[in-house]
């Protein structure tokens, strides 16, 4: 398995790229998130990750620019009906933050207005995926506060989702607002669906 490219950006085009390697060209499928962020560097040093898919007609790399990316590639292609292809028009359209807020907050509207998902799909995806995202979130909160916050948050609800939602991007003030009104005996996974759709708004 390759896990990365490391080489000159010989070409780059929107859906595809091509990295030389020891004078060998490898041509990745990327999304359109990884090829803006690298379409004016050919001709430079270049590294991305990669995934490689083994058919029996074919093998074919993926390129990511980001961790997050590859590792939201993943996670789409353990969904039922959702191939490489998909889960890259998928990670075009949103980038990894805001896919897992659209899961998160079950906003299977958006996730279908990626080219070739439709509602069916999407709706796959927000429930395979729903419950690994907040582990997700949660295991990346537990690990980025200090403890004293920690222990805060285990006592809360509340508390626990405000620093689920400040992981996501939000900043503490509109985690805050949004949460304003929400039974706290809810559990925490319910919470912040109902969070995100005020934030959404």
């Amino acid at each position: 398995m390759i896990y990365h490219l490391n080489g000159t950006l010989e070409l780059c085009e929107e859906g595809s790229c091509v990295i030389d390697c020891g004078g060998v060209g490898y041509k990745l499928f990327v999304s359109d998130n990884t090829y803006t962020s690298i379409v004016g560097q050919v001709g430079s040093k270049m590294k991305l990750l990669t995934y490689m898919q083994v058919r029996e007609d074919a093998v074919e790399l993926y390129g990511f620019k980001t961790n997050d990316e590859l590792s939201a590639f993943k996670l789409l292609i353990t969904v039922s009906g959702v191939g490489p292809k998909a889960a890259m028009s998928i990670l075009s359209l949103l980038t990894p933050d805001k896919l897992s807020l659209a899961i998160c907050s079950e906003d299977t509207k958006t996730i279908s207005k990626a080219s070739g998902i439709g509602a069916k799909t999407a709706a796959r995806v927000v429930l395979e995926l729903k419950d690994k995202i907040a582990k997700q979130v949660f295991a990346t909160t537990d690990s980025s506060l200090p403890q004293a916050q920690i222990s805060i948050g285990k006592s809360s609800n509340l508390t626990e989702a405000l620093d689920a939602l400040v992981v996501l991007g939000y900043s503490k003030a509109e985690a805050q607002r949004a949460l304003g009104g929400i039974d706290p005996s809810l559990d925490v996974t319910k919470i912040i669906p109902l969070a995100l759709s005020k934030l959404l708004k």
